[in-house]
């Protein structure tokens, strides 16, 4: 292992989202790892505990952990997305207690599209469902590298291997059939905490991993040197200062890769090329940076670089483009239509943008089937779009980078957030043809 990646495991961090239909668990799911793993204080722990009480209960409802809004206390579901960090002697955790209804898969999308893991939960009882399907497609186009099917409330199926194997076997075919690289199968129950924590002795016939210790021993991340290296600028450094005038760095995050004193790299959508001549991570000059280090860049020579710029290897440069046909899904209750007007922010640039085409909407309850032309994508829905930018972007496929191959549809009236995008070839290209000039300056 290299030197790199030593220090990478060192201190280790999975985010990871749950999913599943309504009631099937997912929150006392969260709240029964919390408590077991002790990761709950005591204040918290009986606050539950009281408010448990109130409503007649003698055991803890621990899954009022994570149901923070009042209208899903009063429901006894989850709408919003629910982050909770926590973290063991082998691995820290960032986790995304995500929506069952169908009416809020758009936040599934929010809190599935930085997780390395999504732990799907299945009702023992019911098996796979619609919704289960849909949560299995989206953790398939968000391009989540590890799956766990968690088979809930085995307590209530008399912890019988049958009911177990069967629903493992029909949910791994539908996954890999989306093109899911990884499933692992696990029956528990969060009532109980049989498998979640501890190993079950009701279940004696499972001789696999507890939810936590799969948790804590999956892979997580890769080695930065297999991405290319991409640098979003996001500030630039003139100190103005005797010492330092004739200082100009480039500071940011690493989103990708590993960039190195000497490099020779390009500046996009200019393509100005130049070679890093230092870089600064946490005041101090360092040889070599990797992702996802906060770093300042420094350039031999003095180029014209700004917010929105992108740094990248010459020899591995995205070309830069001004057609960006991508996967979208849609997270706004105004619709997405052909010909609206919009701002698209990739990393750390906003440009202008129309949507020229929307060729198809997939429908996730039927294996990605594709529905062609259907003129807008409402609230949730999941489909095709072609944009043409105001000006060059340099997108990575998302197959590729799941961070430089994303993107952000914006309303420009008042900043709201509509769509997210994942640059790919998921479908035909467009006719494409000229865009008209406008009267309101989208001139493209």
């Amino acid at each position: 292992m290299s030197t790199t990646t030593e220090r990478l495991a060192a201190t280790s961090l999975l985010r990871f989202a749950t999913a599943g239909s309504v009631d099937d668990g997912k929150s006392t799911l969260v709240g029964r790892l919390l408590h077991d793993s002790k990761s709950v204080l005591a204040d918290q722990l009986e606050a539950v505990e009281h408010a448990s009480r109130r409503r007649g209960q003698q055991a803890p409802d621990l899954a009022l952990l994570t149901d923070g809004l009042r209208a899903e206390r009063e429901q006894g579901i989850t709408i919003d997305v629910a982050y909770r960090y926590f973290a063991t002697p082998r691995r820290r955790f960032i986790l995304a207690d995500t929506p069952g209804h169908v009416q809020y898969t758009r936040n599934m999308v929010t809190g599935a599209s930085t997780a390395e893991l999504t732990v799907v939960l299945v009702d023992a009882r019911n098996g796979v469902v619609e919704q289960t399907r849909r949560h299995a497609a989206v953790a398939a186009l968000l391009r989540v590298p590890h799956v766990v099917l968690a088979v809930n409330k085995m307590d209530l199926a008399e912890y019988a291997e049958p009911v177990f194997a069967a629903i493992a076997e029909e949910f791994t075919a539908y996954a890999a059939s989306l093109g899911v690289p990884e499933v692992t199968a696990i029956p528990i129950s969060a009532l109980n905490g049989d498998n979640v924590v501890t190993p079950s002795a009701r279940m004696d016939w499972y001789g696999g991993p507890t939810i936590l210790e799969h948790l804590e021993t999956v892979p997580v991340g890769s080695d930065p040197t297999d991405a290319p290296a991409r640098f979003p600028v996001q500030y630039v450094i003139r100190p103005q200062t005797a010492e330092h005038h004739d200082y100009r760095g480039y500071a940011g995050q690493i989103a990708s890769g590993v960039l190195r004193v000497g490099d020779p790299v390009t500046v996009l959508p200019s393509g100005a090329t130049s070679t890093i001549a230092a870089i600064d991570a946490l005041g101090e000059p360092v040889d070599v940076a990797w992702a996802p280090q906060s770093v300042t860049v420094l350039l031999a020579d003095d180029l014209d670089v700004s917010r929105g710029d992108l740094i990248a290897p010459s020899r591995t440069a995205p070309a830069p483009t001004q057609d960006v046909r991508a996967t979208a899904c849609h997270l706004h209750e105004r619709p997405l239509r052909v010909g609206d007007r919009v701002l698209l922010k990739h990393g750390t640039r906003t440009v202008k943008a129309i949507v020229k085409e929307l060729p198809y909407r997939i429908n996730l309850t039927e294996g990605l089937a594709h529905e062609a032309a259907p003129g807008e994508l409402a609230a949730n829905d999941i489909g095709a779009v072609v944009l043409r930018t105001a000006q060059p972007l340099p997108l990575d496929a998302y197959a590729d980078s799941r961070l430089t191959g994303s993107f952000l549809l914006i309303d420009p009236a008042d900043g709201t957030t509509l769509t997210a995008g994942m640059v790919g070839e998921a479908f035909a290209a467009g006719n494409g043809g000229d865009c008209a000039v406008d009267d309101d300056g989208w001139d493209f």
